[in-house]
């Protein structure tokens, strides 16, 4: 079935002559890698389309990636929108996203929004770059591949695997990474940007380890507050980085971070070990894969009781497996 889809997808591209891509709010390197090696290969292949890659938000993090178009509204009724990476439409990071004549969506969460014309959702595979080199090997005789399509795609599996640890990684996502690695990859570069750090996030990360939080049974959680994000200076996607910094706590099987956002909700990110998060992620507004969703809670009292949820559950895996550290 699959296949197919991913035929339809490529036959829609060679009918459109206007084509946008985007992707999600708040964007990680998964939906940046994503989004700009799909672009960066319909350009190549269809020099004499137009092609647009539109993003309403910002990551600093990611800066050195470059940045994005702007598309004339006009012609959006007579473009093809390709949505990447992006679970429900809600968080479609692009406010003419519904004037698209179609869409397509390729995405690797669980389906909770089928908002595309076309939906191409594999919620097994690690990242949805691991979809984008799928799609590219599997038409690679009617593509052109280019190094720096090849090294954002592999940005994109690299990241949001956890650097291949994280649950998902299969044999196919090592045989697609190898894939882009015989395209160019110029991973030096892209390693040198993504895993220096300044002495700015070397401070704040030992801020992180002097005022984290460990419940009874091991839920380990921060809070960066507005007053916490100006002392250091942080963007948004900074402050939400911090909870890898989490990840390496021994006993500590779900690890949660908490950021004031501008409008005064707060966002969550969580992740885990051995045990899923999604249905927690879900009871706090929120969604994304087994051991690594996002949620977002509207006050401290509702952050705290997320907090004592984690821990119930944490308590009740330990009470119930052995072998879990």
């Amino acid at each position: 079935m699959n296949e197919q889809i991913k035929l339809q997808i490529l036959e829609k591209i060679e009918a459109y002559q206007t084509i946008v891509v985007s992707r999600h709010i708040r964007p990680d390197g998964d939906a940046v890698g994503s989004t700009k090696g799909f672009t960066q290969l319909l350009r190549d292949t269809y020099p004499d389309k137009q092609i647009y890659l539109v993003d309403d938000d910002f990551s600093e993090y990611l800066s050195f990636c470059g940045g994005e178009d702007s598309a004339p509204e006009e012609i959006y009724e007579n473009a093809l929108l390709i949505v990447i990476d992006t679970g429900t439409r809600k968080r479609i990071s692009n406010k003419n996203y519904d004037r698209a004549k179609e869409i397509i969506k390729i995405d690797h969460h669980i389906e909770a929004d089928p908002y595309g014309d076309l939906n191409w959702v594999e919620d097994f595979r690690s990242s949805a770059c691991e979809m984008i080199a799928d799609f590219c090997v599997t038409f690679q005789n009617r593509l052109k591949i280019s190094p720096t399509a090849a090294t954002f795609i592999y940005m994109g599996m690299v990241t949001d695997s956890g650097r291949f640890r994280f649950e998902g990684v299969t044999g196919e996502t090592m045989r697609l990474a190898g894939a882009m690695l015989d395209f160019g990859v110029d991973y030096e570069t892209l390693f040198a940007n993504l895993y220096t750090e300044d002495v700015k996030r070397l401070r704040l990360k030992s801020y992180v380890y002097d005022h984290l939080g460990i419940t009874e049974h091991g839920v380990a959680y921060i809070y960066m507050d507005k007053a916490v994000q100006a002392q250091f200076g942080l963007s948004l996607e900074e402050a939400s980085d911090v909870v890898s910094d989490l990840s390496k706590i021994k006993g500590s099987l779900i690890w949660v971070a908490f950021i004031d956002n501008p409008d005064g909700s707060i966002r969550v990110r969580l992740r885990s070990r051995f045990l899923g998060i999604n249905d927690l992620a879900i009871k706090y507004h929120g969604g994304g894969h087994n051991m690594a969703a996002g949620a977002t809670v509207y006050s401290v009292e509702e952050m705290w009781a997320c907090i004592r949820d984690a821990d119930v559950l944490l308590g009740e895996y330990k009470s119930t497996h052995e072998g879990w550290l």
